[in-house]
């Protein structure tokens, strides 16, 4: 499927602010499922950007805007052709080894209750990710309607067949949640963000959702907040250990950030 981005933003930097330093992480990667046909990200001062790689093996960009006056617009565009890999990354090269992703942080908790539920259980990691899964989705109280989408589990098993969410969701919570309750299991998992085509009714098209590993699969995505493996309708930008790492801009003094448009079209 083809993906076209058309995402504005308005920077709103607290009065006197002498210099305004953002990190930015607004460029995705070409990697499984997804392929970057061209990709730009407009903003005073992006022509002396610096551009590197960061812990997570995210693209980031470093602006400086010194004396900023009144607001800052930003505007990403892209167009990116994507594929249905029923959420299986795999084995990505060049990202840091899944064992870091068992740190615990702040952000992300397991609701109460939850891992206690999977603990000893004989079943395959990837069942109970997918019953993790579910498991969060309901304690948010996330339902799902009529079928409409059918997925095979990530080794081909079996079949899932579930509705959009139908909620005022808060996907990062339920991404939190998810990524919690893995790695007190012991289990790496980390949080995504990046933008969903055709988002129901109650979800953001800048989208929050988490991946998980298994030894046999690699990195697996799960989406909570629709209750299903990701699609080709996602379209991953950056991960990191909580929505911290992984939060699309981070400004020092820290700034209003105001979402004008977020236009996800197929293209």
């Amino acid at each position: 499927m083809r993906i076209a981005i058309d995402h504005r933003l308005t920077l709103i930097p607290p009065p006197g602010t002498g210099m305004l330093v953002l990190q930015v992480l607004l460029t995705p990667r070409s990697g499984p499922g997804q392929t970057i046909n061209n990709w730009m990200v407009e903003m005073v001062g992006m022509d002396n950007a610096a551009r590197f790689t960061d812990a997570f093996a995210n693209d980031m960009l470093l602006v400086n805007i010194p004396k900023p006056e009144g607001e800052i617009a930003l505007h990403v565009t892209g167009l990116v052709e994507t594929k249905d890999l029923s959420g299986v990354l795999g084995r990505v090269p060049g990202e840091p080894v899944p064992a870091l992703y068992k740190r615990q942080t702040e952000k992300a908790k397991a609701p109460e209750g939850i891992a206690e539920r999977f603990e000893g259980s004989a079943d395959s990691r990837l069942s109970i990710l997918h019953g993790l899964m579910g498991a969060i989705g309901e304690h948010f109280g996330v339902t799902v309607e009529t079928p409409e989408q059918s997925q095979m589990l990530a080794d081909g098993s079996s079949a899932q067949s579930q509705g959009g969410a139908r909620a005022d969701v808060d996907a990062a919570g339920l991404a939190h949640g998810f990524v919690g309750a893995c790695r007190a299991l012991d289990i790496p998992a980390r949080v995504v963000t990046g933008y969903l085509l055709d988002a129901p009714e109650g979800v953001s098209p800048f989208h929050v959702w988490a991946e998980a590993y298994d030894e046999g699969l690699g990195w697996i995505g799960f989406d909570p907040s629709i209750q299903l493996c990701p699609t080709d309708r996602h379209l991953r930008l950056a991960a990191g250990l909580d929505l911290g790492d992984a939060q699309p801009l981070k400004m020092v003094p820290v700034a209003e950030v105001r979402h004008d448009q977020i236009g996800v079209t197929a293209g």
